[in-house]
């Protein structure tokens, strides 16, 4: 299948360079300036990966399996259970699977969650992620690689094509917030439109114990549809039909703009005075454009 239709495993694994450490804290003559990350790992039930042994570890957590294999003696690091919980809400709304440059943006919102994914195990959080099913269970919190691979092996059959039971954004979010404990980071991936229909009253109530991440997927032509007369098929009330749209008319692009980028510029606008963390991102941009300044690495 062509590139940019569906998201591949490789490539979201891929995507684990553009999600970089924070930069190190500074040390001044007083000692650290600035803010260090801190990823609490102790004695947890969550596996989290293992590395070298080092003086001083805990014997009992030797990976005597790693250890035979490799021919040098490693440990198992668990999770502490005061991590973090970063959960990812993936929207499967039919609009994502669609695209006109790149990629569909069903690949652009499986490669946001992916860096969002990775970027919570850079910052030592245990990762989960749903989608609006009540068939399918959510992906269960898990810290380290295995977490981030977890993630993104759903991620890769949500995108792949539309579920067939999609529940719609507000059933994800109310699974959402069955899982969510006060201080847990929630990023919510999905169509520009589809996020914008949500009230402000719910992604007032999720940010108020939660760090809120909501990102918007457009597509180039719903952006900046060429100043052309273009084709488009249509299937209203089950009858097939053609019509063309004046895309160089002033008043036609204004109607265009106003159905399609106008409710997501609002929401972005209302969703920040929330104290939401919120972008539009198209689907032909990086992965991690939508990472705070200095955060972002080179991911395409």
């Amino acid at each position: 299948m062509p590139d940019g239709i569906v998201p591949t495993l490789a490539e979201l694994i891929a995507l684990r360079s553009g999600a970089r450490p924070a930069a190190p804290a500074r040390r001044g003559r007083r000692g650290i300036s600035g803010q260090a990350p801190s990823p609490q790992r102790g004695r947890g039930m969550e596996y989290a990966e293992s590395r070298p042994y080092a003086h001083g570890d805990d014997a009992r957590h030797i990976d005597w399996r790693l250890t035979a294999r490799s021919g040098t003696p490693h440990t198992k690091v668990f999770q502490a259970e005061r991590e973090r919980l970063t959960l990812i809400v993936a929207d499967t709304d039919p609009a994502l699977y669609f695209g006109t440059r790149v990629r569909f943006k069903s690949v652009q919102a499986a490669r946001i969650a992916a860096v969002a994914a990775w970027a919570a195990v850079r910052d030592g959080d245990r990762v989960a992620a749903l989608r609006a099913s009540r068939r399918e269970a959510p992906v269960p919190p898990a810290g380290g690689p295995r977490g981030a691979l977890r993630v993104i092996d759903a991620l890769v059959r949500w995108y792949a094509r539309q579920p067939p039971d999609d529940g719609g954004l507000p059933m994800a979010l109310d699974h959402a917030r069955r899982l969510l404990r006060p201080g847990s980071r929630v990023v919510v991936v999905g169509d520009a439109l589809a996020l914008a229909a949500i009230p402000p009253a719910r992604w007032a109530a999720m940010a108020l114990h939660n760090d809120v991440v909501a990102l918007l997927v457009v597509d180039a032509l719903e952006q900046a549809p060429p100043a052309a007369q273009l084709p488009f098929a249509t299937d209203r009330t089950g009858a097939a039909a053609r019509l063309q749209l004046d895309l160089g008319s002033a008043v036609q692009r204004g109607r265009w703009h106003a159905v399609f980028m106008a409710p997501a510029e609002a929401t972005v606008e209302r969703l920040r005075a929330l104290g939401v963390v919120a972008a539009i991102v198209r689907a032909d941009a990086a992965a991690d454009a939508w990472l705070p300044r200095g955060r972002a690495g080179a991911a395409t």
